[in-house]
């Protein structure tokens, strides 16, 4: 018999606003959500509710966390920023780009897995902003998800995959964009990286930096730290094994089992089934379909099928690379 789901959650208003973030300033988890995905949150400057993060995740500790701030200043707090830095803050903070960037010392070693560096990010959610803001802490806040899972995009996710294991859930509604944000690394400003494909390109951060990007490349995380989350070679992963194709098509189809469900980008022509899934109604629709993506995950994976056949966004702009990149490793073989 299942234990009973003990989470709660709580709509947006200002007496629970005010109540979650007495929890965060006494050391409690909150889930809650950003414009990215939903996020699990406690006080970063905090190393035992951090600690806290890691065990009900079940994440592993050389997976460092992402730490949201609701000002520059604030960021300044706990990170060093350098020019690089505060010139995309101007342009993309609050939104769903994080930097990586040398660590103040008031920042736990539990939070940066042992790094010298920090991940840090200001989001666009306005209840996530107000708990910052009510909790007076920065918080540290990785996907609301057991570790590995697809990540959530409602306060329901949530609490459907960590239900047992926390108290509170923030609704925020469905997250606006579906997909983490980008990871740009800033430690040293002449060399700037990007590390996770997100909503922000890297061309637009070249055109605010005035140079280039290095660009991101799917590689498995090595042996020791990683210097930002998300880089595992399996991730935002499905129970349901999955395959991915460059383009699925009517053949596709027509060879796939009936227990076999076939997911598209955009709604296919002319072919329809009990098995054919999308993630996009309109023609040019990645912002639906990186919307909708996770959603769609966890759908096909409590369908009972017996194997997922995805296909690749085409385009080469920051959905689509972000949506490839989410797909490559949930799609990634289990070791």
């Amino acid at each position: 018999m299942k234990p009973a789901v003990t989470a709660r959650i709580y709509r947006p208003t200002p007496r629970n606003l005010a109540l979650l973030a007495r929890v965060l300033a006494q050391g409690g988890l909150v889930a809650a959500p950003t414009e990215t995905v939903y996020g699990l949150a406690a006080d970063a400057l905090n190393a035992k509710a951090c600690r806290a993060i890691f065990r009900a995740k079940g994440r592993p500790a050389d997976d460092p966390l992402i730490v949201h701030v609701d000002s520059v200043t604030q960021a300044g707090e706990i990170a060093e920023l350098n020019d690089a830095a505060r010139k995309v803050a101007r342009a993309f903070w609050p939104g769903p780009l994080t930097l990586i960037l040398p660590k103040r010392p008031a920042v736990p070693a539990i939070v940066t897995s042992g790094l010298p560096s920090v991940a840090v990010r200001m989001p666009a959610h306005r209840a996530f902003r107000e708990l910052i803001r009510r909790s007076g802490r920065p918080l540290a806040a990785p996907s609301a998800n057991p570790f590995g899972y697809v990540s959530p995009t409602t306060a329901d996710h949530v609490r459907d995959g960590l239900g047992q294991r926390i108290q509170y859930i923030l609704d925020g509604g469905f997250a606006k964009i579906g997909v983490e944000s980008t990871i740009l690394d800033l430690r040293d400003p002449n060399k700037p990286a990007l590390l996770r494909p997100g909503a922000i390109s890297r061309e637009e951060l070249e055109r605010v930096l005035g140079r280039k990007v290095a660009a991101y490349r799917h590689k498995v995380r090595p042996a020791t730290a990683a210097v930002a989350p998300g880089m595992l070679e399996r991730h935002y992963s499905p129970r349901t094994p999955m395959t991915l194709t460059r383009k699925l098509t009517r053949n596709h189809v027509q060879q796939a089992g009936t227990n076999e469900a076939l997911l598209f980008v955009q709604r296919p022509t002319g072919l329809v089934g009990k098995n054919v899934f999308w993630l996009s109604d309109e023609p040019d629709g990645l912002n639906q379909a990186a919307h909708r993506l996770f959603r769609q995950l966890r759908f096909l994976d409590n369908g009972k099928w017996s194997h997922i056949h995805a296909e690749f966004a085409s385009g080469s702009g920051a959905l689509a690379r972000a949506i490839n990149d989410r797909l490559a490793r949930a799609a990634a073989k289990r070791k």
